[in-house]
């Protein structure tokens, strides 16, 4: 298929009117050498991956933007509305291929495609069949990539997450899931919505697997600066621990909801992917929830398992793990969680 049109060359014999359209200024320096072209690729152009892809370019993260997909009229006629939006978006270049040799120097790769669960399918086979299906696409990834960092929201995002690392070869800081960072802003959302702030003024985690066995970490939840429960304690505020149990239990549950009501999620997980592409590629060394190599954290002692972790995160990948507050109870869920996550890696045949 063709991996882009280019309307440079209308004249006769293919002339290239760039190059005659503009008249050069006399004396012209060369472009800088040093500047430097940004490429992500998303790997996977169905709802998710073409919301990641819109995000990233209204938000003008990169210089080019590469798709690809295993259904090829599918995948150009998606390149196609995009780049028919070039008029109203910043400039970038957008190509598209079911060759992988069209990602050859990506700074990100953001990995979407996924097996999709057949009804009655056991988990553990759905993961084998994913497995499966990474073993395709992450060797050439790594091959025409070598330096760039892998970001991967298929799911279930914390096993796929080691099995990208394994097959990859790369170093556990250019391997990165989306873990839990868009649980903990549908959390921050939900504490905002009970106390009637902007949930950017809400400093709160969810940690753990991206799934059932998360963990809410209550005890460091701040607002404005405010530690919550060591407030509530200091006031003598009575609060029903139940009431905590039921907004995690929602922090769960709100994906499913989405899905039943509009049969996919889309957008929450396109913008929280493009906020880690961002912090990622320009360096910004944010802290994000997301699923990294979690050995040797917290006391986690059942191997190499990749679980959501909050993380500093810059242009080399993940810079390091923030020691953020965790009870006794806290730190046991995790842990709990980790083996959780531990027992479906071991059985996987990499």
């Amino acid at each position: 298929m063709h991996k882009s049109s280019s309307l440079s060359s209308l004249g006769p014999g293919g002339l290239d009117l760039s190059q005659v359209f503009f008249k050069r200024i006399d004396s012209a320096a060369p472009e800088s050498p040093t500047k430097r072209h940004t490429k992500i690729s998303v790997i996977g152009a169905g709802n998710v991956g073409m919301a990641i892809a819109q995000t990233i370019l209204t938000q003008d993260l990169v210089d080019e933007l590469a798709l690809v997909d295993a259904k090829p009229d599918k995948l150009r006629g998606e390149m196609l509305d995009l780049q028919h939006a070039a008029a109203f978006l910043p400039r970038t270049k957008i190509v598209a291929d079911v060759d992988y040799n069209i990602t050859v120097r990506s700074d990100l790769c953001i990995v979407t495609a996924g097996a999709r669960q057949i009804p009655g399918e056991t988990r553990l086979n759905l993961l084998h069949r994913n497995v499966a299906l990474f073993q395709t696409i992450i060797p050439p990834l790594a091959k025409y990539s070598p330096d760039t960092i892998f970001l991967i929201v298929s799911n279930p995002v914390d096993i796929l997450t080691y099995v990208a690392w394994k097959l990859s070869g790369f170093p556990p800081n250019r391997v990165i899931g989306s873990g839990t960072n868009l649980d903990s802003s549908r959390f921050r959302f939900l504490i905002a919505d009970h106390l009637d702030v902007n949930a950017q003024d809400v400093q709160a985690y969810i940690v753990g697997e991206h799934g059932d066995s998360s963990v809410a970490l209550w005890s460091s939840i701040s607002v404005g600066g405010v530690p919550v429960l060591s407030f509530l304690k200091q006031q003598q505020i009575a609060y029903e621990r139940e009431t905590l149990e039921n907004i995690h239990k929602e922090v769960i549950n709100s994906a499913y909801e989405v899905i039943r009501l509009k049969g996919y999620t889309s957008w929450a997980i396109g913008y929280s992917v493009a906020s880690l592409a961002r912090t990622l590629l320009r360096d910004q060394r944010r802290i994000h929830p997301v699923s990294v190599l979690a050995r040797g954290f917290y006391d986690i002692d059942c191997g190499d398992v990749f679980l959501s972790l909050p993380s500093q995160l810059g242009r080399g990948g993940v810079i390091g793990v923030t020691n953020v507050h965790m009870n006794d109870e806290e730190t046991q869920r995790l842990q709990s969680s980790a083996k959780t996550i531990s027992d479906l890696v071991s059985q996987l045949d990499l």
